[in-house]
């Protein structure tokens, strides 16, 4: 009897496990379907946001108050995201008017490449050329894009080992945390053209900012004040965060995704590292939200009736899905799932757009600049991008 007892406890056990992984896999088909449906629904958006905007102008944000497309030039530092969106959609849906589209405002874009007041060459040229140069190759997208790494490599100073952000007043040297992104360009460049001087200055660049920007819980600073003349640093504090002592949640992601490019390139240690430790900073945060779409700032005042902020959201997803294939199985299996809760949340109607609103834009609810009260709960063209980017990463891995 009790044999009878424990045979039918193992086989009862065994269809409960059977049933728990038909369920998860049950989720995964219908995480896979929303994501599919949000690709649908990015076709139908930027076919609109296609239609809305003047014809040399890139899509800034969209002021539903007003039902006003905000526009930029090609010189600010978002330009990128719209094409590198467009292309993304074609790779995954084939609609050749988006292709179509891309190519079209690249030939707009393609001057920047000489733009040495920028630190931003990297999301402006290699989100759109970078990425045209693997979904939809032309021979001219390689010397585009070795004039753009030039040119960024123009705004490294030896003396301060560090990349300048923003040009201001005599006597300081700003760089933000946000710079990281821009170093995939530098490492290309070196891959293409077999000149290390743009591998180094990435180098140097992501190892400074490891020892200055990041407080001892991995969380970072927004902006780094260096000293010119002498490499210190005058000032740590923060720009569009809280507080200069506050965790700015974008910035997070920034410095997130930045060291996974840093370890995909270099294989060195530290940089996973780094990265696993920012990750475990932002997952287990006490702030961080149960659907895992963050606060516009994890120690904003007001939570948690605080702003969340999609973009950051959006950015920490894709950064996820890649950190994943560079860790053993727990952690893994642990930032998937991560990521799969972002991903459901930004695929739901809380955060996706109905089709023909929002300006063409696909996600809401991004927060751009709160102590300057600009681009506050709106949709954000960097939010898009790397939605996309991380659905097509994630159906990548499924």
């Amino acid at each position: 009897m009790k044999k009878l007892f424990k045979n039918l406890c193992i086989a009862g056990s065994l269809l409960l496990s059977a049933c728990q992984q038909d369920h998860m896999v049950g989720q995964k088909d219908d995480l896979i379907t929303k994501l599919d449906h949000a690709l649908e629904r990015g076709e139908v958006q930027y076919h609109h946001m296609k239609n809305l905007l003047p014809e040399t102008r890139f899509p800034k944000t969209y002021h539903a108050s007003e039902d006003r497309l905000e526009t930029s030039g090609s010189g600010w530092w978002c330009s990128g995201f719209y094409p590198g969106s467009l292309l993304y959609l074609y790779d995954q849906n084939g609609d050749e008017a988006l292709l179509s589209e891309a190519e079209r405002i690249m030939e707009v874009l393609e001057k920047e490449k000489y733009n040495t007041t920028t630190h931003d060459l990297g999301f402006m040229m290699f989100c759109s050329f970078g990425n045209a140069l693997e979904i939809a190759p032309k021979e001219a997208y390689r010397d585009i894009l070795v004039q753009s790494a030039q040119s960024l490599s123009t705004r490294f100073d030896e003396t301060t080992g560090v990349i300048k952000s923003w040009d201001s007043k005599e006597g300081d040297y700003l760089v933000i945390i946000d710079n990281m992104m821009n170093l995939e360009l530098l490492f290309w460049a070196t891959q293409e053209t077999g000149d290390s001087t743009y591998y180094n200055i990435a180098i140097t660049h992501a190892d400074n900012t490891i020892k200055n920007h990041f407080r001892e819980d991995y969380s970072s600073y927004h902006v780094v004040n260096y000293n010119p003349k002498t490499g210190t640093v005058n000032q740590k504090r923060t720009a569009q965060g809280y507080s200069d002592d506050s965790a700015w949640a974008r910035g997070q992601a920034w410095g997130l995704y930045g060291y996974i490019v840093m370890y995909r390139f270099t294989n060195d240690q530290k940089y996973l590292d780094q990265a696993v430790n920012i990750a475990e900073f932002v997952l287990n945060h006490p702030n961080m939200p149960d659907d895992k779409i963050p606060y516009w700032d994890f120690d904003a005042p007001n939570i948690p009736d605080a702003l969340r902020d999609s973009s950051a959201g959006a950015i920490l997803a894709s950064a996820l899905l890649e950190l994943s294939q560079y860790v053993g199985q727990e952690k893994s299996d642990r930032y998937i799932s991560d990521a799969e809760s972002m991903l459901a949340s930004l695929a739901s109607s809380e955060y996706l757009a109905e089709p023909n609103t929002n300006g063409g834009f696909l996600l809401k609810h991004g927060v751009g600049h709160i102590p300057e009260n600009t681009e506050v709960d709106t949709p954000l063209t960097y939010g898009d991008y790397y939605f996309i980017e991380a659905i097509k990463r994630y159906k990548a891995l499924k």
